[in-house]
């Protein structure tokens, strides 16, 4: 008899664990739908409906929009003012010299004749005195300044210095062009002969001190 009631017992055990799971993978699928139900899932706003606000909010940042700007740097924050200056390095000193060295006595050369030396000086200086002209001698006169200049460097590959001066004359611009001024009218004479032995053509002017 015992033998016979086993086989019984084990299909009714065998039924019953099937039963049990059955109702426990239930629960669990209960519980899981009731989680996923609460949880929001994701792309499930896109049909809800928004406000006005919302559209003019939504439509300002897509015109604002620019596709480069990841590509553009971002601009320096600008530093703050605050009104104060920031001041400058104090510049550097320079030792004072003294005075005493500074100051070099220069003594006169010693000449061998003084005496001369002096009546020569006397009387240069009673020449530069008695003669009350300088002399200048002109190589040209010109109505634009590149003309002046080209003559000046002439003169200047014939080893002379010339200048150009700008004057008025009869309502235009002139541009002269000049040697000296010379203290004597010997000297202006030498320069000229040297001038006319080039064959150009001067004059000399002369001029009130």
């Amino acid at each position: 008899m015992n033998s016979m009631n086993n086989p019984r017992r084990q299909r009714g055990g065998t039924f019953l664990g099937f039963i049990l799971g059955l109702v426990i993978g239930l629960g669990v699928a209960l519980g899981v739908a009731m989680y996923v139900t609460k949880v929001p899932t994701p792309f499930s706003n896109k049909n809800q409906t928004r406000s006005p606000e919302q559209d003019v909010v939504e439509s300002q940042k897509n015109k604002d929009w620019n596709p480069n700007g990841v590509l553009q740097p971002k601009a320096p924050a600008s530093a703050p003012v605050d009104g104060t200056v920031t001041p400058l390095p104090a510049p550097a000193t320079v030792p004072a010299v003294p005075a005493e060295a500074a100051r070099k006595e220069v003594k006169p050369a010693v000449s061998a004749d003084p005496l001369g030396d002096l009546a020569k000086s006397k009387a240069a200086g009673a020449d530069v005195a008695a003669e009350p002209f300088q002399y200048f001698v002109q190589v040209g006169a010109y109505r634009t300044q590149a003309e002046a200049e080209a003559q000046k460097a002439k003169m200047a590959m014939m080893g002379l210095e010339a200048k150009v001066s700008e004057r008025e004359q009869a309502g235009r611009t002139v541009y002269r062009v000049r040697l000296g001024p010379f203290d004597d009218k010997a000297a202006a004479e030498r320069v000229r002969t040297k001038l006319e032995s080039a064959q150009v053509d001067n004059a000399i002017v002369r001029m009130q001190r």
